[in-house]
């Protein structure tokens, strides 16, 4: 397991690496690292807070159930600047819009797993990041979102 870290406009970032793939993304401060699926992910992560990155292609190995997989996935299918409801991802998924909230909130990978596109259908809903919906807010400002937002 390798560990490395970077600053970001959101505080801390570090990715935890192991099985070939970035496993989780936590908001706290880790050495940077020579590892070369490491270095990949940060170096991405560094190109998305700079605007010049819309999309991730680092190999992600989220843990969980085959639901909260298939979530991850659907997740990953919405686009850069782009949001969807609780709602609507319940519908496709065939759950409730508070398994999904759940699903949400169990993401180890956010950010490159963009669980911030997903919203209440009143509001912003939840983010289980560091800072919250201030840091959703963040990152829904940095990809063009924020318009759905007032």
């Amino acid at each position: 397991m390798i560990m490395a870290g970077m600053k970001s406009p959101v505080g801390d970032l570090s990715v935890t690496i192991t099985a070939g793939g970035v496993v989780s993304l936590d908001w706290q401060e880790a050495p940077l690292s020579t590892d070369a699926l490491a270095k990949q992910a940060l170096a991405q992560l560094a190109e998305y807070f700079a605007g010049s990155r819309r999309a991730f292609d680092v190999p992600l190995r989220p843990r969980g159930s085959e639901f909260q997989r298939e979530f991850y996935r659907a997740l990953c299918d919405i686009p850069y600047g782009q949001t969807r409801t609780y709602g609507d991802l319940a519908k496709r998924l065939g759950v409730s819009a508070q398994a999904i909230g759940q699903a949400c909130g169990s993401n180890p990978i956010p950010i490159l797993i963009p669980c911030h596109r997903v919203l209440g259908s009143n509001g912003l809903g939840g983010y289980s990041g560091a800072g919250g919906v201030e840091t959703k807010v963040a990152l829904l400002r940095l990809e063009g979102a924020a318009g759905l937002l007032i």
